[in-house]
């Protein structure tokens, strides 16, 4: 059944191998199984919702596609729901039949396409995301002019808040801070007005963090504060721990390293202690220890700790998609600059910028050059000149 609906959809095994978390291989040994051996509810479960085949044809109750089950068939179901938006599930929504609830389903469409954008971040340079997610966000606003009653308003407003801070993000990559800090605060607002208080403490976190990194940390701690009182209190573990990081990196651009060592350690306790735990929002990732380890080292860059830098350079390293990376391999420069290690941090620098011309990422270039900025030697070795060779004339 799974493979006559696949074919007849002419959707690829690779791409259902995709939607489903497994390989093409793992696709092929599904199909070709012919009512032999066992397999996986779960795995049958998206199956049957990528291809839309009542799940009764694969013999399952329809429980399974409910998310009611257990906690595992509820991280399968965000992790189908990430595949799906990758594969392109926006067509296979469209031929849907229509049913009572038109708004719902077109904001579920929107939201997968809003997903689909977020993972293809890690791997295309935000210019070429940025025009598609701006018609992304007049698409919502269009289909918001529709809805009638304040709950599709509502739950529209969600759907918008979560793509203007997509849209926060990808100027921020691009440099553009002044755009950057227009759609935190558009998607602030939209998730005040969705009455989502987890949604707008997540929105008013993403700005503090922006702001931190820009070096505004008064008014980091100021939102990250407002974050916590958006929710009273009712914060989740997960939440809890990214957001202590946020105040960290905002005491160490301050010059508090007390502040920003006691959050940190808050930090890291609560990543031990639930390491494994579903994230609460689909914008946001398990935060593990290596993620925690990753906001240390870039308080150490702003505080000039070597040690706090050089510690957990090889750990974090391995965090992160790539241009994540070259923004850490910046600040483990500056922890080779601070123990005086001048060729070694600018061997990492040039790796960092060579990344962020590649991508054509204006925060990575700019970051690169405040790094530069720290040498101020009148006479730089030959792996200086060589950085500042790369780096004249870059202009993005």
């Amino acid at each position: 059944m799974i493979e006559l609906a696949r074919v007849h959809k002419r959707i690829t095994q690779t791409a259902l191998g995709q939607a489903l978390g497994i390989s093409q291989s793992a696709v092929s040994r599904l199909e070709k199984k012919k009512g032999t051996g066992a397999y996986r509810t779960h795995t049958l479960a998206t199956a049957a919702a990528y291809l839309e085949v009542p799940p009764a044809l694969l013999g399952l109750a329809d429980r399974h596609l409910t998310g009611n089950g257990n906690d595992g068939e509820e991280v399968n179901r965000r992790r189908f729901l990430g595949g799906v938006a990758v594969t392109a599930a926006a067509p296979a929504l469209a031929v849907l039949p229509p049913t009572a609830d038109a708004i719902g389903e077109q904001a579920a469409a929107l939201r997968l396409s809003t997903s689909a954008y977020r993972r293809l971040d890690g791997t295309t340079p935000s210019r070429a995301l940025s025009e598609a997610v701006r018609s992304h966000l007049t698409l919502i606003q269009t289909i918001a002019h529709t809805a009638k009653g304040d709950r599709d308003r509502r739950r529209l407003a969600a759907v918008g808040s979560e793509a203007a801070s997509l849209a926060g993000w990808l100027a921020w990559d691009m440099g553009d801070n002044g755009s950057a800090r227009s759609w935190y605060g558009s998607a602030i607002k939209a998730a005040r007005t969705a009455g989502d208080p987890l949604l707008t403490a997540y929105q008013s976190g993403s700005l503090a963090q922006f702001e931190a990194h820009a070096g505004n940390s008064t008014e980091a701690l100021n939102l990250a504060q407002r974050a916590r009182r958006a929710v009273e209190g009712d914060f989740p573990a997960v939440a809890d721990t990214w957001l202590a990081t946020v105040e960290a990196l905002a005491h160490a651009v301050a010059g508090d390293r007390r502040s920003a060592d006691k959050a940190l350690t808050a930090a890291r306790t609560g990543a031990e202690k639930q390491p494994e735990e579903t994230p609460p929002w689909p914008w946001v990732f398990t935060f593990t220890p290596s993620k925690v380890a990753a906001a240390r080292v870039a308080c150490g860059a702003r505080l000039g700790r070597a040690d706090w830098v050089l510690s957990a350079d090889a750990e974090v390293l391995a965090t992160g998609h790539e241009k994540q990376r070259a923004l850490l391999m910046l600040d483990i420069a500056t922890g080779h600059l601070a123990a005086g290690r001048v060729d070694g941090a600018f061997s990492l620098a040039a790796r960092a910028v060579e990344t962020g011309l590649r991508y054509r990422s204006g925060r990575i270039v700019e970051r690169a050059r405040a790094v530069r900025r720290k040498l101020t030697t009148g006479s730089p070795p030959k792996s200086v000149r060589a950085f500042d060779e790369r780096l004249h004339g870059v202009y993005l």
